[in-house]
């Protein structure tokens, strides 16, 4: 039944019925009271509500405070207010982060850099290769050209196989011809830059720890080696072959004569030792008299007396009053060497090895030495020799005596006769560490006095540590001084 119907039903029904039918009242709508909706509250954002407490509890619970973030200025603050030292702090901290870590990368981009082969390095006799700048670097050899490289060696070495085997290394990695063992000429020269009067030959023992010193006397008889009629070893670098390089012919002297290979040289001038004391603030030594080299050149006596450039230069090269001239000279260079490796020890100890180094660069920057050496094996022979024992560091000086060379009858030259037997003796005990022992017939040492004719053997033993030489004195003078 439709709504039609049913209406229709309804009137019939009523109709019947004789009763007047009303009509259905229609239904008010009732308003519904209008839904409240909530403010929205973040997900982590408490509602608000009122919570009503009374006048007690309002005395006991603190002003509502209005939370602000790390970085969020306050409203209730002006904007200009100082932060609180926790805030202060925090945003050093934050700087400070910051920096070092633009640093780091800095520093590691420029690590990256120096260590990536871009270079081409190239030394004689060996093949190019492409180096790091700071494998560039280290391998720089900023004097070499004033005396050349070396050759190699044309003495059979006789490397002692049982010490030096496979597995033998001496810890220290440097160009070296005899595992164990690195050897460096040292010569210093007069002012003309010709005669070489300081010859030593200092042989750093690596593998032993020690340190031996060889001190050559400028008139060692060489006849076979220089041109120049006095046969004087402090001729060789002027008057030598002349077939090979200045510092060559040295070498070669050396290496024939006393069977000791050398890997490195230094030289260097009289004014150069001036320039190089004075940069490391003199030599502190005991003076036992007066010293006077010329009338306006004196050196006073004391203990200690710290001798400046021009004091040190004084110092190595007098010789006028000493009773065995030249030999009295070199026995007292042996106490200068003494004076001054003790002086780079205190550098160390005070100021540092890094102070060492800078004092090396300055010396290399001004070309005051020349040497084949490169700033890496230089610095590691100093290394070495800072933290040498004074018992572990041995100067001796070649056996001989004074002796006349004549060329004619008439004309001669005094010169220093080695002791050909003394000095193999003395070369096997300190300088073959790790080679087999020099035989006679492997010397080319030529004696001018027969060894069962000799005038004496004063000089056949003159070994001594620096710890001995700590109290020695001058040599004795002429009596012609006092």
């Amino acid at each position: 039944m439709n709504r039609e119907e049913l209406n229709k039903e309804l009137n019939n029904g009523a109709a019947g019925a004789n009763k007047p039918m009303k009509p259905l009242r229609k239904l008010s709508r009732i308003d519904q009271k209008p839904k409240i909706i909530p403010e929205y509250q973040g997900l982590h954002e408490s509602p608000s509500i009122d919570i009503s407490i009374g006048d007690e509890e309002k005395e006991r619970v603190p002003e509502q405070q209005t939370y602000h973030g790390l970085h969020e200025k306050s409203l209730d603050k002006p904007a200009d207010d100082k932060l609180d030292d926790n805030e202060r702090k925090s945003s050093k901290k934050d700087v400070i982060i910051k920096i070092t870590s633009v640093l780091l990368s800095i520093a590691a981009i420029i690590t990256l850099c120096l260590n990536m082969p871009i270079l081409w390095y190239k030394k004689s006799g060996q093949p190019d290769e492409r180096v790091s700048i700071l494998t560039y670097f280290k391998r720089w050899q900023p004097t070499i050209d004033i005396e050349g490289e070396l050759d190699e060696p044309t003495i059979e070495l006789n490397v002692d196989t049982e010490i030096v085997n496979e597995d033998f290394t001496d810890g220290l990695d440097l160009p070296q011809l005899v595992e164990g063992q690195y050897t460096v000429l040292f010569l210093g020269f007069d002012e003309e830059l010709e005669n070489t009067d300081v010859i030593w030959i200092c042989q750093f023992d690596i593998a032993g720890g020690k340190l031996h010193i060889l001190q050559v006397p400028r008139d060692c008889s060489m006849l076979y080696y220089t041109s120049n009629p006095t046969t004087k070893m402090n001729s060789v670098y002027a008057w030598g072959d002349p077939e090979i390089s200045n510092i060559q012919r040295v070498v070669n002297c050396v290496q024939d004569c006393f069977g000791i290979p050398i890997d490195a040289y230094i030289t260097t001038a009289c004014f150069d030792i001036r320039d190089i004391v004075n940069l490391v603030g003199g030599i502190p030594m005991t003076i036992d008299n007066e010293i006077m080299y010329e009338a306006d050149k004196i050196i006073p006596a004391g203990d200690p007396v710290i001798l400046n450039g021009d004091q040190a230069e004084w110092f190595v090269r007098f010789r006028h009053d000493w009773l065995q001239g030249d030999i009295g000279r070199v026995q007292n260079q042996r106490r200068f060497m003494r004076a001054a490796m003790q002086k780079m020890l205190s550098i160390v100890k005070d100021e540092g090895k890094i102070k060492l180094y800078s004092y090396l660069n300055t010396i290399y920057k001004n070309k005051w030495i020349a040497t084949n050496m490169s700033i890496e094996d230089l610095s590691k022979l100093a290394d070495f020799g800072s933290v040498l024992e004074m018992d572990n560091v041995m100067v001796t000086m070649v056996p001989g005596e004074d002796a006349d060379y004549y060329i004619n009858n008439e004309e001669f030259y005094s010169i220093y006769s080695i002791h050909k037997r003394a000095t193999i003796d003395m070369l096997n005990e300190y300088f073959r560490p790790y080679q087999r022992p020099l035989l006679y017939s492997e010397s080319n040492i030529v004696e001018f006095v027969d060894e069962y004719n000799y005038s004496y053997n004063d000089y056949d033993d003159t070994g001594a540590t620096f710890k001995e030489l700590e109290k020695a004195t001058e040599p004795p003078r002429s009596t012609d001084y006092y």
